[in-house]
């Protein structure tokens, strides 16, 4: 076997185009070409630099009569051998407009998710406070009933989260042709690489502004429950609300928000805190999202080849984990009905799969 067929054998014995060998080894893919179509001959140095590129002696590239590396520096992937898809420029931007699209579909939909208690929180605080009263025509009055209140804010959470979990569905079953992307090994064709760097270069600016306003969000969150801990509570207690009520004409909803130390401004600054968060988790997953498709066509990062066989084995530990976690989140939240708290549960439940993940990898191992 001559210098070219092994070249090109154990080129594709790694899964690398000739567009990546040529980056690995900094030459030109038409370099890379001619060598393997025998046209030319590297030179001595880049012979050293294939040697260690691929993991085998200088002595199997050189030598003819050498069927098989003499001593493999490196073991060959799993992949070793297989015949990989190939990813076209047009299939590559059907790809990066399929997650722009996810992006701002998932996004919304986490969005909708977080904010979606926000009425129910408003009914009950107000009903339990005093705060918020239904009048009619200046004759009768009447608090609004434990049951009526849940009966409001638990229809629009509901319809919300739906709506969620709709845009959740749409947008994994219009990327099921692009699930190889994610669980598989595959090679770019010439100039593909190129350009997806080049866009993701140029949304790098992009990325970290949202990435930041998104964290500054989610931090400064906190701050209108301070705000409203400062503010001067009245003396007006429920009672003189529902004498007020009496006394104002006409069918209406009326909001009382400078009471005592329970009034409603709590209410409302939770419904801030919520709002705030959504916007400020919204602005993250879309920006990782969208930056989650360059790093997939050039299969960095975690969309890496090693990722992708550990995100496999993985499967079933995150199916259980985040499980879990959704069960546990639903649970602390509607028997303790402190929906400004449970949302907590989140980054502590994404810091904490990290640690499961790696004690996952490390129990595989000791097997």
């Amino acid at each position: 076997m001559i210098l070219a067929d092994k070249i090109t054998e154990l080129r594709k014995k790694n899964g690398w185009s000739q567009e990546e060998l040529a980056e690995k080894l900094d030459v030109s893919r038409q370099a890379v070409s001619k060598w393997e179509s025998a046209q030319s001959v590297p030179d001595l140095n880049r012979v050293l630099q294939l040697s260690e590129v691929f993991g085998v002696s200088t002595d199997y590239l050189l030598k003819d009569e050498l069927g098989a590396p003499a001593a493999a520096e490196t073991p060959l992937p799993e992949d070793a051998g297989k015949t990989l898809r190939k990813v076209s420029l047009a299939e590559a931007q059907d790809y990066l407009r399929y997650r722009k699209q996810c992006a701002d579909r998932i996004s919304l939909g986490v969005l909708l998710c977080i904010i979606s208690p926000i009425l129910l929180i408003l009914l009950e605080v107000g009903r339990e406070t005093g705060w918020l009263a239904l009048t009619s025509w200046g004759t009768g009055f009447y608090k609004l009933s434990e049951e009526q209140a849940a009966a409001l804010g638990l229809l629009p959470m509901f319809l919300l989260i739906g709506g969620a979990v709709a845009l959740f569905v749409v947008c994994g079953l219009s990327g099921r042709r692009f699930d190889y992307m994610d669980k598989e090994a595959f090679e770019t064709e010439y100039g593909v690489s190129g350009f997806v760097r080049e866009k993701r270069e140029r949304g790098q600016g992009a990325f970290v502004a949202q990435l930041v306003t998104g964290v500054a969000l989610c931090v400064l969150s906190a701050v209108p429950i301070f705000v409203a801990m400062l503010l001067p509570g009245g003396d007006r207690t429920a009672e003189d609300v529902f004498k007020a009520a009496k006394e104002i004409p006409g069918i209406r909803w009326e909001y009382f928000v400078d009471g005592g130390p329970d009034d409603f401004r709590y209410g409302l600054a939770v419904a801030a805190l919520l709002c705030m968060v959504g916007l400020g988790v919204w602005l993250i997953v879309r920006a990782a999202i969208v930056r989650g498709g360059y790093n997939a066509l050039l299969e960095e990062g975690d969309y890496s080849r090693e990722n992708k066989k550990n995100q496999a084995r993985n499967a079933s530990v995150a199916t259980i984990y985040w499980g879990v976690a959704t069960a546990a989140y639903l649970a602390w939240s509607f028997i303790s009905q402190r929906w400004d708290r449970s949302w907590i549960i989140w980054p502590v439940a994404g810091v904490l799969y990290g640690v499961v993940l790696a004690v996952a990898g490390a129990v595989r191992k000791t097997d």
